[in-house]
């Protein structure tokens, strides 16, 4: 038999109730139902069940004495799970005692509520769980801006995120030309305004091509393809986003205010990704592909975009005019072979 769901109100959070008593329900849905979206569970597995399928809960009431599954056993499987081992849990008991308290935190509970509860109380710790999960989200999205998704997920759930090994990505490195002697010409609030209108562009162009910005150095752009997750046509999206990148400050050159220029690199390889600090965390790129691909850049020209040997073996699509630039000796790296790309006519 499948569990039975009901969902009461227009509001976003949303609760699973969990008891095996049709009385203690009908009293929760009574003081929830008119605020919260309401999910209700009358064993522990049917709760398991409930508490992956959208919407996903924002917080979990759960009786502890239950037939089958009792409240412990089911929070013990929901902090095992990464798909809900973040959402809170309130457990609801009529046991007495603190040891059973102890239990509940130790198991990963947010709040114990004794029954019979005082309505007052009850809601009012449901909605300090509740705002809390508010804050909480409202933290993952302030880090999306910042971070990779799966780093946000990681750093929410468990307080810290593993460096990792990104075999397969492209890097679009790119620079203002002649930036310190345009700058100086340009009082502060203009410059600043030019620098985001610029960075702006470029990162919904990345993003069109499913790419992303790792960050920006004074006037220096770095783009990402392949960091989020694997993407098989990397080198072509970050060789298009380059391009467009350049259109776009073709386009932007209407006379009417500084004429920028920008020089671009784009360099396949792989990476060690990672948060950097214990204060204040930046999230960086490091290892040899990385300084191959900012030095790949400073040999470009301006408003040309350069390639490695790397990128270009990993070209999958046609209609790109490739030209060879000959081995070029890139500081600290020796020799490599460089190309010009540009849209074919």
């Amino acid at each position: 038999m499948k569990p039975a769901t009901i969902i009461l109100g227009n509001e976003k959070q949303t609760l699973l109730l969990v008891d095996d008593s049709p009385e203690s329900l009908t009293m929760m849905v009574g003081l929830l139902g008119g605020d919260y979206k309401v999910k209700v569970a009358k064993s522990g597995e049917a709760a398991l069940e409930l508490a992956i399928k959208d919407p996903i809960p924002d917080l979990i009431m759960l009786d502890v004495v239950m037939p089958g599954m009792d409240g412990h056993q089911v929070c013990m499987a929901l902090k095992s799970n990464s798909q809900t081992r973040s959402i809170p849990v309130i457990f609801l008991t009529s046991l007495a005692g603190t040891g059973n308290e102890a239990i509940g935190f130790e198991l990963g509970a947010s709040d114990y509520i004794s029954k019979p509860f005082d309505p007052v109380i009850f809601m009012a710790r449901v909605r300090t769980q509740l705002e809390l999960v508010s804050e909480r989200k409202k933290t993952g999205r302030l880090l999306a801006n910042f971070l990779p998704r799966r780093v946000v997920q990681e750093l929410i759930s468990t307080g810290t995120s593993r460096p990792e090994k990104i075999e397969e990505l492209s890097m679009v490195f790119c620079d203002l030309v002649d930036f310190t002697g345009i700058a100086g010409q340009l009082e502060k609030g203009v410059l600043l305004d030019e620098l985001s209108d610029i960075f702006s562009a470029f990162d919904i162009i990345m993003e069109a091509h499913v790419g992303q910005r790792l960050k920006t150095i004074g006037d220096a752009y770095i783009g990402l393809v392949g960091l989020n997750r694997p993407v098989p046509d990397h080198a072509d999206r970050a060789v298009s986003a380059a391009l467009d990148m350049i259109d776009h400050m073709k386009a932007r050159s209407n006379g009417s205010g500084p004429n920028w220029a920008v020089r671009i690199g784009v360099h396949s390889g792989s990476v060690i990704a990672g948060l950097v600090g214990t204060r204040r965390y930046q999230y960086d790129i490091f290892g040899d592909d990385v300084n191959i691909a900012s030095r790949i850049e400073g040999t470009s020209e301006p408003m040309r975009v350069t390639i490695s040997a790397n990128t270009r073996e990993r070209l999958k699509g046609d209609g790109l005019q490739i030209e060879p630039r000959g081995r070029i000796d890139l500081k600290g790296k020796g020799e490599r072979e460089l190309f010009f790309v540009a849209r074919g006519r």
